[in-house]
């Protein structure tokens, strides 16, 4: 009699824990098993920049989801509602993690607004949505500290994001299966939001906390 229920909890174990298994497998992509490949080292730091509420932005120390809007705020709504449905509501709360945009001098009401078309419809804290303004030649010399592939238009402006991590490091893919080497993610494709740029997060947010886990080891020994 105890065989048979024992037999009876094994196989409903495996029937429970085995799909777990595979989804969480395909859930988190192959990526997440190695480390997410630097592709620039040094990206400027933006700590001197004017910000929206007045408090100092820095790379140092988080991690960082840069995007550059320029003076292009218009055909930039898209791709922040986009953001924030699809990647900051799912990781905000990760304690460094942080957005910030890149806009031109002089648009602080224009951010305004679209904070407020942000926030319409969801309870989503907000606050680390963060928006640095400077000067053209400003917006430049950040936009080539990161040596990427992409351009700005005539806005200074893109719909591609980058990821920094807490190093300062721009970190992407080296073998993407489409493109090769991926700098950056484009905002205006949910597909990519939905599948990269979830993924890639994922893995430099498992990164650290593997790191914050050795050195609370490391602390104890």
């Amino acid at each position: 009699m105890k065989t048979e229920s024992f037999k009876k909890y094994l196989v409903l174990g495996i029937l429970f824990v085995f799909p777990l298994t595979v989804y969480l497998f395909f859930a988190s992509g192959i990526n997440n098993f190695a480390r997410l490949p630097v592709l620039t080292d040094d990206v400027d730091e933006v700590n001197l920049w004017e910000s929206y509420n007045g408090d100092s932005v820095f790379l140092q120390d988080h991690i960082t989801v840069l995007g550059f809007w320029g003076s292009d705020l218009e055909n930039r709504e898209l791709d922040a509602f986009n953001l924030n449905q699809k990647i900051y509501k799912r990781f905000y709360q990760f304690e460094d993690f942080q957005f910030v945009m890149v806009v031109s001098n002089s648009l602080e009401e224009e951010i305004g607004d679209v904070l407020n078309e942000l926030q319409k419809g969801t309870s989503t804290d907000l606050q680390k949505w963060k928006f640095i303004f400077g000067t053209d030649e400003e917006i430049e010399n950040l936009f080539n500290s990161l040596k990427s592939d992409v351009k700005l238009n005539d806005k200074k402006s893109n719909s591609t994001v980058f990821i920094i991590d807490r190093e300062r490091k721009l970190r992407g893919r080296d073998d993407d299966e489409d493109i090769g080497t991926l700098y950056g993610y484009n905002t205006t494709s949910v597909a990519e939001l939905n599948s990269k740029m979830t993924d890639d997060v994922k893995v430099i947010l498992a990164e650290y906390r593997l790191a914050l886990k050795k050195n609370n080891i490391n602390r104890k020994k």
